[in-house]
C-alpha cells in the first residue's frame, strides 16, 4: 500500500485546503496563505519519501545464490548427531563423536544418517584452540564474587567444546532519504519573564551505502543476544568451505531459512542508517526522526559457518552457558549468583536486582 502525504499548515499543523475562487492554499485554522508554488516546493520532500517507503516494502534479498548442494561424497563422509533430551542436531566428519550437547550438556547423542539442506559456501576456520578456550572460561569466573562456590567446582570446563555455527551473510548497497525534526531553544531573560524561544526545522537527508556481510545467525536454538554479543567476526578470513574444516569439529545444520533471518538484517541496516543521517542534523539542541525509507539496490546473501567455543553447564536445574569467538577470542556467558553471599557482600548485592538470578557479561581473551 502506497504512504500517502499530509498536507499541513508548517505553522500550526492543520490541514491545509485549496479553497475555490482563491490563488492561495489556505489554512482553516490560523489564515495562513501560501502560495502554491511554495506549497509544491515545500512538500516535494515529502512526496519523494512516500515513493521511496513504498519502494523500500517491495525491496527483497536475492538469496537464490545461497548455499549449494552437497555432493554425495561429501554426503558418505558426514553423520548428524541428536540430542535425546532438546532435539539439536549436528554434523560432524565420519570420525568425530560428541560426548554430550552444547546446548543442554545433555550427554546421550546418537548417530544417524546425516540429512543435508544445503552446503555452505564459506567457513572461518577455527583460530583459538581449546587451551584458549578453558583458560577464557576460567578467567571469565575470576572476580565474580556472588558466583556460588560448587558452580565453578563442577563446572566442567574441559568438556568445553568447539562448534561451526550456521550464519546467513547479507550484501547490500542502499538509498536512504529520510526526513528529522530538529529543534534549536533559545532561553532568556525578558523584563520579569524567562522566555524559552524554540526554533523548529525540517531536516532531509539523502545517502547511498553500501553494506557487506551483514550476519544474521540460523539456527533456532542459539541465543541471537549471544551471538551478537560475540561479533564482530573478521570475514576476510572466509574461506571456500570444504568438508575438511569439519574434522574433530561439530556443526549446526540451519533450521532458519535465509528468508525468516532476512527481516533482522533489514533492521540492522536501518538501525546503522538512521544513525549515521541522525548524526549527521548536528547544531540542533534536539534532532527526531519523522519518517524514513531504505531501498536496497542490491541484495546478495551468502551461507557461512562461524566457529564458536561452547559450554552448557546446569546449576540447581537451570542452563547456563558460556561461549567464545572462535576466531577473535571475544566471550560472553552467563552465571548464577548465590543469595547467601549477597547477605554477606551488602554493597554487592545492591547492584544486583533480586529476580534476575543471572548475568550477562562479555570479555576479550
Amino acid at each position: 500500500m502506497a504512504d500517502s502525504v499530509s498536507y499541513k499548515c508548517p505553522n500550526c499543523g492543520a490541514p491545509l485546503s485549496f479553497i475555490p475562487g482563491k490563488k492561495t492554499v489556505t489554512c482553516e485554522y490560523c489564515g495562513t496563505e501560501f502560495e502554491v508554488a511554495a506549497i509544491e516546493e515545500m512538500f516535494a520532500g515529502k512526496l519523494e519519501l512516500a515513493a521511496r517507503t513504498e519502494e523500500a516494502q517491495n525491496s527483497n534479498w536475492d538469496i537464490a545464490g545461497a548455499g549449494e548442494n552437497w555432493t554425495p561424497a561429501e554426503i558418505s563422509n558426514l553423520k548428524a548427531l541428536t540430542c535425546s533430551s532438546c532435539g539439536a542436531e549436528l554434523v560432524c566428519d565420519e570420525n568425530t563423536m560428541a560426548t554430550e550437547c552444547v546446548y543442554c550438556g545433555n550427554p546421550t547423542m546418537i548417530p544417524k544418517r546425516f540429512d543435508g539442506k544445503l552446503k555452505p559456501d564459506y567457513v572461518i576456520p577455527f583460530k583459538k584452540n581449546k587451551a584458549d578456550a578453558v583458560a577464557a572460561l576460567k578467567k571469565f569466573y575470576e572476580g565474580h564474587r556472588l558466583l556460588p562456590d560448587n558452580f565453578t567446582a563442577n563446572n566442567r570446563v574441559e568438556a568445553i567444546q568447539p562448534m561451526y555455527v550456521p550464519f546467513w551473510l547479507f550484501d547490500s548497497s542502499i538509498t536512504a532519504q529520510a526526513e528529522f525534526r530538529a529543534e534549536r531553544i533559545r532561553r532568556y531573560d525578558s523584563g520579569n519573564m524567562l522566555v524559552t524561544e524554540t526554533q523548529v526545522y525540517n531536516c532531509q537527508r539523502v545517502a547511498r551505502m553500501s553494506f557487506e556481510k551483514i550476519p544474521a545467525d540460523g539456527s533456532k536454538k542459539m541465543d541471537n543476544a549471544y551471538m551478537e554479543s560475540i561479533e564482530p567476526f573478521n570475514y576476510a578470513d572466509l574461506v571456500p568451505f570444504s568438508t575438511a574444516y569439519l574434522t574433530g569439529y561439530l556443526a549446526d545444520k540451519y533450521d532458519v531459512p535465509a528468508e525468516t533471518c532476512a527481516p533482522r538484517a533489514d533492521k540492522r541496516v536501518e538501525n546503522s542508517v538512521i544513525a549515521v543521517l541522525q548524526n549527521s542534523v548536528q547544531n540542533f539542541n534536539r534532532v527526531e526522526m519523522q519518517k524514513a525509507a531504505i531501498v536496497k539496490d542490491v541484495g546478495k546473501v551468502i551461507y557461512a559457518l562461524v566457529p564458536v567455543w561452547i559450554l552448557t553447564t546446569r546449576y540447581q536445574d537451570k542452563p547456563y552457558t558460556f561461549m567464545m569467538n572462535g576466531q577473535t577470542g571475544k566471550v560472553v556467558g552467563s552465571l548464577p549468583y548465590d543469595s547467601g553471599k549477597a547477605f554477606r557482600y551488602p554493597a554487592i548485592a545492591a547492584l544486583v536486582s533480586m529476580p534476575i538470578i543471572y548475568f550477562v557479561a562479555s570479555m576479550m581473551f
